[in-house]
């Protein structure tokens, strides 16, 4: 590769937060770039260097725009594999490599590479439709999973018991064992090319129930140690056994009896990341930049305590967005907002995301629950 600060490109597969948020960091790096997005809109639009509106589902599409860059990245899974691959054949560095966001693309190719490579996870079937789910009628309740497709929340159902069967997806799934776990977490991990990893303290997550999004996420977890060390591992694990080049977010559950299990990984820069930009010394941004361009990975300490909230828009609410309560949200301390350039507003659609620094954890929580309740998105 040529040196990374000369003359080289970066193209983005996919222009939302996430390549809003890595497009920053670029520009710190001196690094021009290209963002392919089918949204003429995208987030992206306005700070890229050169916006290409297509879909990146689309051979050709994602094929020609590979060939202009240098290297490429992507800020969401769903994206032409065979595209990647070709391009990948002619000498563009593609990372994530296309190997890995193809198994990603498919829930039931996960779990599969988790039972291989001894990655604890919950119990798992997989199912071709509906009809195979009644011959695993004694194992309700059961989380059933579109094994392709689903995306922040969606395509995920809770099966109470085998009434639900007629109502439950379709189409290839897996049929997941409900597990009592006590916390949900995040570890993100960064490996280059040379084999160098990293990892981010384990981060907590609580999710809003209704949209099942990450509503706050806590930095650092509440966790014993010994919970903390056997996430890193598996984190570690998971990207050295991938063989990744780029960010893997690994998001887990911990148990009652403080074992993990992994529930499913996001081979990018993710939501579980976000308050890595003011609370850590290295952001995922730059961690996954420097990953990708074989450069030395940063440090990943945390500098304060942290609470990340997602603003998610107002239910009953399609259209032009308006934000209320800005400017109480700023007069309160620590308080660090990101708006993601968004124009239409729509329940529970992720329209940025606001981080509270303190040296209290506690007095970081309040703050971010007053957030809650203040900053609201309407149209």
């Amino acid at each position: 590769m040529k040196p990374f600060y000369h003359n080289l490109k970066l193209g983005i597969l996919g222009g939302g937060q996430l390549g809003r948020m890595l497009l920053q960091k670029a520009a710190d790096f001196n690094i021009s770039n290209a963002v392919l997005d089918p949204d003429p809109e995208a987030p992206c639009k306005y700070i890229a260097d050169t916006f290409v509106c297509g879909n990146f589902n689309d051979f050709e599409t994602v094929l020609q725009f590979g060939r202009s860059v240098d290297v490429l990245t992507i800020e969401i899974e769903h994206v032409n594999v065979e595209a990647l691959e070709v391009l990948e054949s002619e000498g563009v560095l593609v990372y994530p490599q296309p190997r890995i966001i193809r198994m990603v693309q498919d829930k039931g190719s996960q779990k599969i590479f988790y039972r291989a490579n001894k990655i604890p996870t919950a119990g798992f079937h997989l199912v071709e439709d509906r009809s195979q789910i009644n011959e695993f009628a004694g194992q309700f309740p059961l989380m059933q999973k579109l094994r392709k497709g689903g995306y922040d929340g969606r395509g995920v159902m809770k099966l109470s018991d085998p009434s639900q069967t007629a109502s439950a997806f379709d189409e290839p799934s897996v049929l997941e064992e409900l597990v009592g776990f006590e916390k949900e977490i995040s570890v993100i991990v960064a490996r280059n090319s040379k084999g160098a990893i990293v990892t981010y303290p384990a981060v907590e997550m609580e999710f809003n129930a209704e949209a099942n999004l990450v509503e706050f996420l806590f930095s650092p977890a509440d966790i014993p140690a010994a919970v903390q060390q056997k996430a890193d591992e598996i984190a570690r694990r998971l990207a050295n056994a991938l063989e990744l080049t780029g960010v893997l977010a690994v998001e887990m559950f911990v148990m009652k009896d403080g074992e993990v299990l992994v529930n499913e990984i996001a081979p990018r820069p993710h939501n579980s990341g976000h308050q890595t930009i003011e609370a850590n010394v290295t952001s995922q941004y730059e961690q996954h930049l420097r990953a990708v361009l074989g450069l030395p990975l940063g440090n990943t300490d945390i500098l304060q305590p942290a609470v990340m909230v997602n603003i998610l828009g107002e239910k009953g609410f399609n259209g032009p967005a308006r934000y209320i309560g800005l400017e109480t949200v700023l007069a309160l301390d620590g308080v660090k907002l990101h708006l993601y350039g968004k124009t239409n507003t729509k329940p529970f659609r992720k329209m940025g995301h606001v981080t509270v620094l303190d040296a209290s954890l506690q007095e970081a929580k309040a703050r971010a629950t007053i957030i809650k309740e203040t900053l609201k998105v309407i149209s």
